[in-house]
C-alpha cells in the first residue's frame, strides 16, 4: 500500500521500481499491496512544506490550497480538459472532463434526462470508475446522489486526493484482478467517462465484477469510446471499422450478461441490468459465456478475492433487493433492508433499537465536539460501523461518512449500501486505501476490544494518525482499560486527548476525545 505523498519528478521514482514485481498483467500493479511486517514504518508523515488547514466545504468543491495537494503533473497534462487549474496558490477545479466540455452539471443535466430514476430518489448510491478529480461525484451531491469515486494512483499522481481534499467521496482502487471491497448488489448506478477499463477484454471480467455490485435494476453508463463512434473515431486514434467492431462486442457482451441498452444519446449510452433473475436461466445451457458462478462463490466476498470469470446472480430469496424494490431516498435510510435477516442476530427490531442508539449517541458527541454539524468537519470515516448508524445520525449535517466494516466482522456492509449510505470492507491490520491528511474525524466503537488479538494498537494508531487532517478529530469508544492505552500512544504522536464519560455515564467504557495537532518537520518551514 502506497503511504507516502509522491516524489518529485525530477527524482527517481522508487515507487515505480517497487510496483514492477507485482506485474503488469491486467495493471496488477496498481493494486492493494501491503508491506511485510518486518517493513512497517513506526513514524509520522508530516504535512508538505506550507500545509494549511484545508479549504471549507461547500467552497472547497471549486478550490483547494496548492500546497496540500502539490502535483503538477495531472495540472500540466490535463488542462487542455479543463480538470483543474493552478491560480497563484490555489488549485481550481472548474467542473470539465475528456466527455464533459461543457462542464460537469451540463453532462448531468443530459444523464438526467437519460435516466429519470436521478430525480425521484430511486437512485441513491452510484460508483465512478476512473473518477479523474471526482467532479461528477461532486456535482451528484446537491442532487441527492451519493458517489463513492474510484481511482488508481498512476500517472495522474493524486486524484483520490484531489477529491478527498475538495471533500467528496473517494477511495484509492482499480478494477484489476481482485474483487472491488464492496458487496454484492450495492451501488444503484455505475459510471465510466472515457476512463479507459478495457470492459470486452480478458473475458469481460471487469464488466463481470461491475454487475456484481450494481443492484438488479441497477444502471451502468458509459461515455467515451466506442460510444457515438459514428461521429467520433476520427479523435480516437483509430478506424471507424474498429470503433464500430468494439460497439459490437460490448453490447453482445452485456445482452448476454442481461443487460438491456435503456437510453442513448450522443456520447452518453445507458444499460440497465435486469431486474429480476429470469433472464439468467440462459446461462444453465452448455458453453454459456458467462457462466453462472458456482454455489462455492460467496457474492459478497470482496477483500482480496480474486475475480471469476463468471456471473454472480442475485440471490431469487431477497425479492426487495431490485432498484424498483428499494424504499426511494430518503425514506429507505430507516427502513430495516430485508438482508439484515442474512446477519448472524440481525433482525429488524435490532436495526431500529441500532438506529435509536445512534441518535442518542450523536448528540452526546456533538456536545463533546462542537465542530461537529459545522462547516470544520467534512469527511467522516465511521472505522468499524454495524448498519451505517452513525452516519444515518448525521444525516442533515454538511458531511459525509465512509463507513468500514471489518473484514473479519460479521456482512453488515450490504445494509449499509441498502439504507442508501457507503462504505467499504477493511482489515486495520492494513493500511487503509487512502492518501494521508484526507479525514476531519475518524470515530471506532471497540475496535480494540474485537481486534486487539490480530492486529497491533499503535500501528492502528499510527494508521489513523496518517489519514486524519491536522486540527482534526477522533473520537475513540472503548473500554477504560483500552482508552487509558490509547492516551498514553496518542500523547506521542502529538494528540490532545481528554477522557469523556459516555451518553449513560457507565464506568466500564469511556470516549476518548482527541485532536490532532498541526505541525511540520524540523526541516520544514510553516509559510
Amino acid at each position: 500500500m502506497k503511504h507516502k505523498d509522491a516524489k518529485p519528478t525530477s527524482q527517481p521514482d522508487k515507487s515505480s521500481r517497487r510496483w514492477k514485481k507485482y506485474g503488469v498483467h491486467r495493471l496488477s500493479f496498481l493494486e492493494r499491496h501491503c508491506p511485510p511486517a518486518f517493513e512497517r514504518k513506526e513514524c509520522l508523515v508530516p504535512p508538505p512544506d506550507g500545509y494549511k488547514v484545508p479549504i471549507k466545504w461547500p467552497k472547497s468543491r471549486d478550490e483547494c490550497w496548492y500546497r496540500n495537494v502539490p502535483y503538477d503533473w495531472i495540472n500540466k497534462q490535463k488542462s487542455n480538459q479543463n480538470w483543474l487549474r493552478k491560480e497563484g496558490d490555489k488549485f481550481r477545479f472548474p467542473g470539465g472532463g475528456t466527455m464533459f466540455p461543457n462542464g460537469v452539471s451540463a453532462y448531468v443535466d443530459l444523464m438526467r434526462d437519460l435516466i429519470p430514476e436521478m430525480h425521484d430518489g430511486t437512485i441513491r448510491t452510484a460508483i465512478d470508475t476512473g473518477c479523474g478529480v471526482a467532479s461528477w461525484g461532486g456535482d451528484l451531491l446537491d442532487r441527492g446522489i451519493l458517489t463513492v469515486s474510484l481511482a488508481p494512483r498512476d500517472n495522474h499522481e493524486a486524484q483520490v486526493q484531489f477529491a478527498l481534499e475538495r471533500g467528496i467521496p473517494a477511495i484509492l482502487g482499480v478494477i484489476s484482478t481482485q474483487r472491488l471491497p464492496f458487496p454484492s448488489s450495492s451501488f444503484d448506478m455505475a459510471h465510466c467517462s472515457r476512463c479507459l477499463i478495457p470492459w470486452t477484454e480478458f473475458g469481460g471480467i471487469y464488466l463481470l465484477e461491475v454487475n456484481r455490485i450494481l443492484r438488479p435494476g441497477g444502471f451502468w453508463i458509459l461515455s467515451g469510446p466506442p460510444v457515438n463512434y459514428e461521429n467520433r473515431w476520427r479523435g480516437w486514434n483509430t478506424t471507424i471499422e474498429e470503433q464500430k467492431s468494439d460497439y459490437e462486442k460490448l453490447q453482445d457482451l452485456l445482452t448476454s450478461m442481461c443487460f438491456t441498452l435503456y437510453n442513448k444519446k450522443d456520447d452518453i449510452a445507458v444499460w440497465q441490468k435486469s431486474k429480476d433473475n429470469r433472464c439468467y436461466a440462459k446461462l444453465a445451457v452448455p458453453d454459456a459465456y458467462p457462466p453462472k458462478c458456482d454455489d462455492g462463490t460467496e457474492p459478497d466476498s470482496a477483500w482480496y478475492t480474486p475475480l471469476r470469470p463468471c456471473i454472480v446472480v442475485p440471490n431469487p430469496k431477497l425479492n426487495k433487493l431490485a432498484l424498483k424494490s428499494v424504499p426511494k431516498w430518503p425514506e429507505r435510510l430507516h427502513v430495516a433492508p430485508e438482508r439484515v435477516g442474512d446477519i448472524h442476530g440481525g433482525s429488524a427490531s435490532g436495526f431500529k433499537h441500532d438506529n435509536s442508539k445512534w441518535k442518542v449517541r450523536a448528540k452526546h458527541y456533538k456536545k463533546l465536539v462542537p465542530a461537529i454539524g459545522t462547516d470544520k468537519i467534512r469527511n467522516l470515516m465511521d472505522m468499524n460501523t454495524l448498519y451505517g448508524g452513525f452516519a444515518a445520525a448525521l444525516i442533515s449535517d454538511p458531511l459525509w461518512v465512509m463507513n468500514v466494516v471489518s473484514s473479519y466482522a460479521p456482512n453488515t456492509l450490504a445494509v449499509v449500501y441498502d439504507r442508501g449510505l457507503i462504505g467499504t470492507y477493511h482489515d486495520w491490520c492494513e493500511a487503509f486505501s487512502t492518501y494521508p491528511r484526507t479525514y476531519d474525524l475518524l470515530h471506532f466503537d471497540g475496535l480494540f476490544t474485537a481486534e486487539s488479538h490480530r492486529c497491533e494498537m499503535k500501528y492502528v494508531l499510527l494508521e489513523m494518525d496518517r489519514i486524519l487532517r491536522p486540527n482534526g478529530y477522533a473520537i475513540i469508544r472503548e473500554s477504560s482499560y483500552y482508552v487509558d492505552a490509547v492516551a498514553a500512544i496518542a500523547k506521542g504522536m502529538k494528540w490532545g486527548c481528554r477522557k469523556e464519560d459516555t451518553e449513560y455515564g457507565v464506568e466500564k467504557e469511556k470516549l476518548l476525545v482527541c485532536q490532532k495537532k498541526l505541525w511540520y518537520s524540523s526541516k520544514q518551514t510553516s509559510r
